[in-house]
């Protein structure tokens, strides 16, 4: 027997259908809406991906013409300084590159020399040589069977460590270093390196910080040898002359390592910058260059560390 439906069931019937559609149609509406945002996050991060290699590119760019420019001189007639720049795709790149020996080494610097440095900067005097003296034990490899005095003063202090007793491997160890506060590691910084090797420092390119706390300096003197600096020929006669009383620090030390500092600006309005040391190898050819400290900086200010590594 055939069954006929009766107009009420099967308006209840078509609304149930019609409910059903709508909440399909909310349900494909929200994955279109989750999709769309997720295509938006992903375009943004590939973006953002794209810019940082990009970036990375164009820094390690910038060290091998760096590297380049320097190799092509020989040692005695290379430029302790200089700048260039590059354009690639997108981006304009601005390259300034330092022998590190315009900065003090803490490996290297005399205890004088490191004692006046923190004065310069703000430390008392008795202070300032008590600093320098930390920083020469910190350095300095304990004697075999003798009373270890250093390490004693850091157990004394409450200290959970011992000194390193052995080279700098980073200027950052400062702030390990007994009785240098937060704030003078920090102002000490910008003035400092590893890398130089050298006990003496580049006059004709040291900050006027670093020139001041030369032994025997005087303001006057200073004054002096800060306003013909730059029309000094790279002679040491000549450097002895303008320092006058502290004409003993007018060496040239031989730049075997050089602070690369690249920024790049992008046409979207992008800037980062790169911070790097290197080291020029002995083989041109077979290698050229060592990369020894990297430090990226972006708009924001937040950096990554890298070190040691070679190219």
């Amino acid at each position: 027997m055939r069954r006929v439906l009766t107009p009420r069931v099967q308006s209840s019937e078509r609304g149930f259908v019609i409910v059903a559609v709508l909440w399909i149609l909310a349900a494909l509406s929200a994955l279109a809406a989750i999709f769309s945002i997720y295509l938006s996050n992903s375009a943004r991060a590939l973006g953002a991906t794209d810019i940082s290699v990009q970036s990375e590119a164009l820094e390690s760019a910038s060290l091998e013409l760096t590297a380049y420019q320097l190799l092509r001189s020989d040692d005695k007639e290379r430029a302790a300084q200089g700048s260039f720049r590059f354009r690639m795709d997108d981006a304009q790149a601005v390259v300034t590159f330092t022998s590190e020996a315009a900065r003090v080494d803490l490996n290297k610097a005399s205890k004088e020399l490191l004692g006046s440095l923190f004065e310069v900067l703000g430390a008392e005097p008795k202070a300032a040589a008590d600093i320098a003296d930390r920083i020469i034990g910190w350095r300095t490899q304990a004697r075999p069977n003798a009373a270890n005095d250093e390490e004693a003063l850091y157990l004394a202090s409450g200290l959970a460590y011992s000194p390193r007793q052995a080279p700098f491997a980073h200027v950052n160890e400062l702030s390990l270093v007994l009785g240098i506060s937060p704030a003078m590691v920090e102002r000490v910084l910008p003035f400092v390196t590893v890398y130089s090797n050298s006990a003496d420092v580049d006059v004709l390119l040291a900050p006027s910080e670093v020139v001041a706390a030369l032994p025997g300096m005087t303001p006057e003197a200073l004054n002096d040898f800060l306003k013909q600096r730059s029309s000094l020929p790279r002679d040491p006669k000549a450097i002895a002359a303008a320092l006058g009383p502290a004409k003993a620090a007018a060496t040239l030390p031989e730049a075997k390592a050089y602070r690369v500092v690249t920024a790049l600006r992008f046409d979207n309005g992008r800037r980062t910058s790169t911070e790097a040391v290197i080291s020029l190898g002995r083989d041109k050819a077979k290698d050229p260059y060592n990369v020894l400290f990297w430090q990226d900086q972006a708009e924001t200010g937040a950096g990554s560390l890298k070190q040691a590594g070679t190219r």
